[in-house]
Protein backbone atom coordinates (compact mmCIF):
# COMPACT_ATOMS: atom_id res chain seq x y z
CA UNK A 1 0.00 0.00 0.00
CA UNK A 2 1.22 3.51 -0.85
CA UNK A 3 -1.05 5.34 1.60
CA UNK A 4 0.78 7.88 3.73
CA UNK A 5 -0.32 7.98 7.37
CA UNK A 6 0.40 10.62 9.99
CA UNK A 7 2.41 10.03 13.12
CA UNK A 8 0.23 9.37 16.13
CA UNK A 9 0.95 12.72 17.77
CA UNK A 10 -0.50 14.42 14.66
CA UNK A 11 -3.63 12.28 14.48
CA UNK A 12 -7.31 12.53 15.27
CA UNK A 13 -8.40 9.00 16.18
CA UNK A 14 -11.92 7.59 16.59
CA UNK A 15 -12.24 4.52 18.83
CA UNK A 16 -15.49 2.63 19.37
CA UNK A 17 -16.01 0.40 22.39
CA UNK A 18 -13.68 2.80 24.19
CA UNK A 19 -14.72 2.25 27.80
CA UNK A 20 -13.46 -1.29 28.31
CA UNK A 21 -10.80 -3.81 27.35
CA UNK A 22 -8.99 -3.33 24.06
CA UNK A 23 -10.73 -0.03 23.28
CA UNK A 24 -9.90 1.45 26.67
CA UNK A 25 -6.29 0.26 26.49
CA UNK A 26 -5.90 1.68 22.99
CA UNK A 27 -7.41 5.02 24.03
CA UNK A 28 -5.03 5.40 26.97
CA UNK A 29 -1.99 4.36 24.94
CA UNK A 30 -2.92 6.66 22.05
CA UNK A 31 -3.36 9.50 24.54
CA UNK A 32 0.11 8.81 25.94
CA UNK A 33 1.49 9.21 22.41
CA UNK A 34 -0.22 12.53 21.76
CA UNK A 35 -3.26 11.63 19.67
CA UNK A 36 -6.45 13.66 19.81
CA UNK A 37 -9.34 11.32 20.50
CA UNK A 38 -13.00 10.82 19.69
CA UNK A 39 -14.24 8.08 22.00
CA UNK A 40 -17.53 6.26 21.55
CA UNK A 41 -19.38 3.69 23.66
CA UNK A 42 -22.90 3.06 24.95
CA UNK A 43 -22.10 4.02 28.57
CA UNK A 44 -22.30 7.82 28.77
CA UNK A 45 -21.20 8.03 32.41
CA UNK A 46 -18.14 5.90 31.79
CA UNK A 47 -17.24 8.03 28.77
CA UNK A 48 -17.48 11.19 30.86
CA UNK A 49 -15.25 9.69 33.53
CA UNK A 50 -12.68 8.55 30.97
CA UNK A 51 -12.68 11.94 29.26
CA UNK A 52 -12.07 13.65 32.61
CA UNK A 53 -9.15 11.32 33.30
CA UNK A 54 -7.56 12.06 29.94
CA UNK A 55 -8.16 15.81 30.02
CA UNK A 56 -6.30 16.05 33.32
CA UNK A 57 -3.34 14.66 31.38
CA UNK A 58 -3.73 17.34 28.71
CA UNK A 59 -5.43 15.17 26.09
CA UNK A 60 -7.86 16.80 23.66
CA UNK A 61 -10.81 14.41 23.67
CA UNK A 62 -14.44 14.35 22.53
CA UNK A 63 -16.96 11.68 23.51
CA UNK A 64 -20.14 10.35 21.90
CA UNK A 65 -22.57 8.01 23.64
CA UNK A 66 -23.54 5.74 20.77
CA UNK A 67 -24.67 2.25 19.83
CA UNK A 68 -22.57 1.25 16.82
CA UNK A 69 -25.38 -1.00 15.59
CA UNK A 70 -27.43 2.14 14.92
CA UNK A 71 -26.32 3.98 11.75
CA UNK A 72 -27.66 7.30 13.04
CA UNK A 73 -25.54 6.98 16.18
CA UNK A 74 -22.44 6.23 14.12
CA UNK A 75 -23.13 9.26 11.94
CA UNK A 76 -23.13 11.33 15.14
CA UNK A 77 -19.65 10.01 15.93
CA UNK A 78 -18.37 11.19 12.56
CA UNK A 79 -20.11 14.53 12.87
CA UNK A 80 -18.69 15.10 16.36
CA UNK A 81 -15.17 14.42 15.10
CA UNK A 82 -15.55 16.84 12.20
CA UNK A 83 -17.08 19.58 14.34
CA UNK A 84 -14.41 19.26 17.03
CA UNK A 85 -11.27 18.57 14.99
CA UNK A 86 -12.12 19.11 11.32
CA UNK A 87 -10.85 15.72 10.18
CA UNK A 88 -10.36 12.04 11.09
CA UNK A 89 -7.02 10.28 10.55
CA UNK A 90 -7.77 6.84 12.02
CA UNK A 91 -11.07 5.13 12.74
CA UNK A 92 -10.90 2.02 14.96
CA UNK A 93 -13.97 -0.24 14.88
CA UNK A 94 -13.46 -2.14 18.11
CA UNK A 95 -16.86 -2.56 19.81
CA UNK A 96 -17.83 -6.20 20.18
CA UNK A 97 -19.73 -8.71 22.32
CA UNK A 98 -20.19 -12.48 22.54
CA UNK A 99 -22.67 -15.17 23.56
CA UNK A 100 -21.55 -18.51 25.01
CA UNK A 101 -23.84 -21.42 24.25
CA UNK A 102 -24.90 -24.00 21.68
CA UNK A 103 -26.36 -22.31 18.62
CA UNK A 104 -29.72 -24.04 19.00
CA UNK A 105 -30.02 -22.93 22.63
CA UNK A 106 -29.49 -19.20 22.06
CA UNK A 107 -32.55 -16.99 21.65
CA UNK A 108 -32.91 -15.45 18.17
CA UNK A 109 -32.96 -11.93 19.60
CA UNK A 110 -29.55 -12.56 21.17
CA UNK A 111 -28.12 -13.85 17.88
CA UNK A 112 -29.43 -10.73 16.15
CA UNK A 113 -28.12 -8.33 18.80
CA UNK A 114 -24.65 -9.87 18.61
CA UNK A 115 -24.56 -9.44 14.82
CA UNK A 116 -25.91 -5.90 15.12
CA UNK A 117 -22.91 -4.92 17.24
CA UNK A 118 -20.11 -7.08 15.87
CA UNK A 119 -20.87 -6.98 12.15
CA UNK A 120 -23.16 -4.04 11.47
CA UNK A 121 -21.20 -1.92 13.93
CA UNK A 122 -18.09 -2.47 11.78
CA UNK A 123 -20.03 -1.84 8.57
CA UNK A 124 -21.58 1.36 9.93
CA UNK A 125 -18.27 2.63 11.28
CA UNK A 126 -16.25 1.76 8.19
CA UNK A 127 -18.66 3.41 5.76
CA UNK A 128 -18.92 6.49 7.96
CA UNK A 129 -15.12 6.64 8.05
CA UNK A 130 -14.90 6.37 4.26
CA UNK A 131 -17.44 9.17 3.87
CA UNK A 132 -15.57 11.47 6.27
CA UNK A 133 -11.98 10.57 5.32
CA UNK A 134 -11.72 9.68 1.63
CA UNK A 135 -11.84 13.24 0.31
CA UNK A 136 -10.20 14.87 3.35
CA UNK A 137 -6.68 13.51 3.25
CA UNK A 138 -7.40 9.84 3.88
CA UNK A 139 -6.04 7.78 6.76
CA UNK A 140 -6.48 4.36 8.34
CA UNK A 141 -9.56 2.24 8.99
CA UNK A 142 -8.79 -0.50 11.51
CA UNK A 143 -11.32 -3.24 12.16
CA UNK A 144 -10.91 -5.56 15.12
CA UNK A 145 -11.69 -9.10 14.05
CA UNK A 146 -10.52 -12.21 15.86
CA UNK A 147 -8.64 -15.45 15.49
CA UNK A 148 -12.14 -16.84 14.85
CA UNK A 149 -12.32 -14.68 11.72
CA UNK A 150 -10.43 -17.63 10.16
CA UNK A 151 -11.48 -20.59 12.33
CA UNK A 152 -14.96 -21.14 13.73
CA UNK A 153 -15.28 -22.61 17.21
CA UNK A 154 -18.16 -24.32 19.01
CA UNK A 155 -20.03 -22.61 21.86
CA UNK A 156 -19.35 -19.20 20.33
CA UNK A 157 -20.79 -20.02 16.93
CA UNK A 158 -22.53 -16.74 16.18
CA UNK A 159 -19.53 -14.76 17.44
CA UNK A 160 -17.39 -16.77 14.99
CA UNK A 161 -19.90 -16.08 12.21
CA UNK A 162 -19.85 -12.36 12.92
CA UNK A 163 -16.05 -12.23 12.84
CA UNK A 164 -15.97 -14.22 9.58
CA UNK A 165 -18.38 -11.63 8.19
CA UNK A 166 -16.17 -8.78 9.43
CA UNK A 167 -13.22 -10.30 7.58
CA UNK A 168 -15.16 -10.63 4.32
CA UNK A 169 -16.51 -7.09 4.56
CA UNK A 170 -13.08 -5.66 5.41
CA UNK A 171 -11.38 -7.46 2.53
CA UNK A 172 -14.07 -6.35 0.07
CA UNK A 173 -13.91 -2.74 1.24
CA UNK A 174 -10.13 -2.74 0.93
CA UNK A 175 -10.23 -3.98 -2.66
CA UNK A 176 -12.85 -1.44 -3.69
CA UNK A 177 -10.88 1.42 -2.16
CA UNK A 178 -7.61 0.24 -3.69
CA UNK A 179 -9.27 -0.02 -7.12
CA UNK A 180 -10.03 3.71 -7.04
CA UNK A 181 -6.68 4.60 -5.44
CA UNK A 182 -8.43 6.05 -2.39
CA UNK A 183 -5.94 7.32 0.22
CA UNK A 184 -7.16 4.86 2.85
CA UNK A 185 -5.40 1.96 4.54
CA UNK A 186 -7.76 -0.83 5.67
CA UNK A 187 -6.46 -3.22 8.33
CA UNK A 188 -7.99 -6.26 9.99
CA UNK A 189 -6.55 -7.02 13.43
CA UNK A 190 -7.08 -10.59 14.63
CA UNK A 191 -6.53 -10.97 18.37
CA UNK A 192 -6.11 -14.30 20.10
CA UNK A 193 -7.79 -14.73 23.51
CA UNK A 194 -7.28 -11.49 25.43
CA UNK A 195 -7.54 -10.73 29.16
CA UNK A 196 -10.32 -8.14 28.98
CA UNK A 197 -13.89 -7.99 30.29
CA UNK A 198 -14.94 -10.09 27.28
CA UNK A 199 -16.21 -13.03 29.36
CA UNK A 200 -17.99 -10.80 31.88
CA UNK A 201 -19.69 -8.83 29.10
CA UNK A 202 -20.83 -11.96 27.25
CA UNK A 203 -24.24 -13.54 27.66
CA UNK A 204 -24.04 -17.10 28.96
CA UNK A 205 -26.19 -20.11 28.13
CA UNK A 206 -23.74 -22.69 29.51
CA UNK A 207 -24.12 -24.63 32.75
CA UNK A 208 -20.78 -23.19 33.89
CA UNK A 209 -19.42 -19.67 33.86
CA UNK A 210 -17.61 -19.15 30.53
CA UNK A 211 -13.86 -18.99 30.10
CA UNK A 212 -11.35 -18.30 27.35
CA UNK A 213 -8.99 -21.00 26.09
CA UNK A 214 -5.26 -20.43 26.62
CA UNK A 215 -2.93 -18.92 25.65
CA UNK A 216 -4.30 -15.57 26.81
CA UNK A 217 -2.61 -12.26 26.03
CA UNK A 218 -2.66 -8.80 27.58
CA UNK A 219 -4.83 -6.15 25.83
CA UNK A 220 -1.69 -4.07 25.31
CA UNK A 221 -0.60 -6.61 22.66
CA UNK A 222 -3.66 -5.70 20.59
CA UNK A 223 -3.46 -1.97 21.32
CA UNK A 224 0.15 -1.86 20.16
CA UNK A 225 -0.86 -3.59 16.92
CA UNK A 226 -3.70 -1.11 16.38
CA UNK A 227 -1.47 1.90 16.98
CA UNK A 228 1.18 0.52 14.65
CA UNK A 229 -1.41 0.02 11.88
CA UNK A 230 -2.62 3.57 12.47
CA UNK A 231 0.81 4.82 11.38
CA UNK A 232 2.02 2.10 9.00
CA UNK A 233 -0.35 0.52 6.45
CA UNK A 234 -0.90 -3.18 7.15
CA UNK A 235 -3.36 -5.58 5.56
CA UNK A 236 -3.69 -8.05 8.45
CA UNK A 237 -2.21 -8.18 11.93
CA UNK A 238 -2.33 -11.25 14.17
CA UNK A 239 -2.25 -10.13 17.81
CA UNK A 240 -0.68 -13.07 19.59
CA UNK A 241 1.15 -15.96 17.93
CA UNK A 242 -1.72 -18.30 18.82
CA UNK A 243 -3.98 -16.37 16.43
CA UNK A 244 -1.56 -16.90 13.54
CA UNK A 245 -1.10 -20.55 14.47
CA UNK A 246 -4.83 -21.23 14.53
CA UNK A 247 -5.36 -19.38 11.25
CA UNK A 248 -2.50 -21.08 9.42
CA UNK A 249 -3.40 -24.51 10.73
CA UNK A 250 -7.06 -24.15 9.85
CA UNK A 251 -6.28 -23.18 6.27
CA UNK A 252 -3.79 -25.99 5.74
CA UNK A 253 -5.49 -28.75 7.76
CA UNK A 254 -9.17 -27.87 8.19
CA UNK A 255 -10.43 -31.33 9.09
CA UNK A 256 -7.60 -31.95 11.52
CA UNK A 257 -8.41 -28.66 13.21
CA UNK A 258 -12.07 -29.62 13.43
CA UNK A 259 -10.94 -32.56 15.55
CA UNK A 260 -8.65 -30.36 17.60
CA UNK A 261 -11.49 -27.91 18.30
CA UNK A 262 -13.90 -30.69 19.24
CA UNK A 263 -11.31 -32.15 21.60
CA UNK A 264 -10.48 -28.87 23.37
CA UNK A 265 -13.03 -26.07 22.98
CA UNK A 266 -16.00 -27.65 24.78
CA UNK A 267 -13.84 -28.05 27.88
CA UNK A 268 -11.67 -24.93 27.69
CA UNK A 269 -14.58 -22.51 27.30
CA UNK A 270 -16.12 -23.58 30.59
CA UNK A 271 -14.76 -22.62 34.01
CA UNK A 272 -15.18 -24.72 37.17
CA UNK A 273 -17.77 -22.26 38.52
CA UNK A 274 -21.46 -23.03 38.16
CA UNK A 275 -23.43 -20.57 36.01
CA UNK A 276 -24.62 -17.70 38.19
CA UNK A 277 -28.40 -17.15 38.36
CA UNK A 278 -29.37 -13.62 37.35
CA UNK A 279 -25.93 -13.01 35.89
CA UNK A 280 -25.82 -9.58 34.26
CA UNK A 281 -24.22 -9.25 30.84
CA UNK A 282 -23.68 -6.37 28.41
CA UNK A 283 -25.27 -7.82 25.27
CA UNK A 284 -28.29 -5.52 25.10
CA UNK A 285 -27.16 -2.75 27.47
CA UNK A 286 -23.88 -1.80 29.18
CA UNK A 287 -23.14 -3.03 32.70
CA UNK A 288 -21.70 -0.11 34.71
CA UNK A 289 -19.89 -2.52 37.05
CA UNK A 290 -17.67 -3.67 34.19
CA UNK A 291 -16.85 -0.32 32.58
CA UNK A 292 -13.46 1.42 32.67
CA UNK A 293 -11.62 -1.86 33.24
CA UNK A 294 -8.91 -2.92 30.85
CA UNK A 295 -8.57 -6.43 32.25
CA UNK A 296 -10.61 -9.04 34.04
CA UNK A 297 -7.59 -10.70 35.65
CA UNK A 298 -8.20 -14.15 34.24
CA UNK A 299 -6.71 -17.19 36.00
CA UNK A 300 -3.52 -18.68 34.66
CA UNK A 301 -0.59 -17.13 32.87
CA UNK A 302 -1.18 -13.96 30.85
CA UNK A 303 1.29 -13.24 28.05
CA UNK A 304 2.21 -9.59 28.47
CA UNK A 305 3.77 -9.42 25.02
CA UNK A 306 3.90 -11.35 21.77
CA UNK A 307 7.30 -11.61 20.13
CA UNK A 308 5.60 -12.96 17.01
CA UNK A 309 3.33 -9.92 16.68
CA UNK A 310 6.12 -7.47 17.40
CA UNK A 311 8.35 -9.12 14.78
CA UNK A 312 5.60 -9.39 12.16
CA UNK A 313 4.74 -5.69 12.45
CA UNK A 314 8.27 -4.68 11.56
CA UNK A 315 9.37 -7.50 9.27
CA UNK A 316 9.92 -7.75 5.53
CA UNK A 317 7.52 -9.98 3.56
CA UNK A 318 10.14 -12.78 3.54
CA UNK A 319 10.56 -12.74 7.31
CA UNK A 320 6.80 -12.59 7.75
CA UNK A 321 6.46 -15.67 5.52
CA UNK A 322 9.06 -17.50 7.60
CA UNK A 323 7.21 -16.59 10.77
CA UNK A 324 4.01 -17.89 9.20
CA UNK A 325 5.76 -21.14 8.33
CA UNK A 326 6.86 -21.52 11.92
CA UNK A 327 3.30 -20.93 13.11
CA UNK A 328 2.01 -23.55 10.66
CA UNK A 329 4.52 -26.12 11.94
CA UNK A 330 3.49 -25.37 15.54
CA UNK A 331 -0.16 -25.76 14.56
CA UNK A 332 0.52 -29.10 12.89
CA UNK A 333 2.46 -30.37 15.91
CA UNK A 334 -0.31 -29.33 18.30
CA UNK A 335 -3.19 -30.70 16.28
CA UNK A 336 -1.51 -34.07 15.68
CA UNK A 337 -2.18 -34.95 19.31
CA UNK A 338 -5.92 -34.93 18.53
CA UNK A 339 -5.79 -36.58 15.10
CA UNK A 340 -6.69 -40.09 16.27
Amino acid sequence: MSVKLRKLNEQVMVITGATSGIGLTTARMAADQGARLVLAARAADALDELASELRVRGVDVATVAADVGNPADVERIGQAAMERFGRIDTWVNNAGISVFGRLEDVAPEDHHRLFQTNFWGVVNGSLEAVKRMKTRGGGAIINVGSEVSDRAIPLQGMYSASKHAVKAFTDSLRMELEKEDAPLSVTLVKPAAIDTMFVKHAKNYLDKEPALPPPIYAPEVVAEAILHAAQTPKRDVYAGSASKMISAGSRAMPRLFDRYMRATMFRQQKSDIAAQPGRRDALHAPNPAHELRQRQGMPGHIHERSLYTKASLRSTPLVTALLGGGALFAAWSLSRRFAR
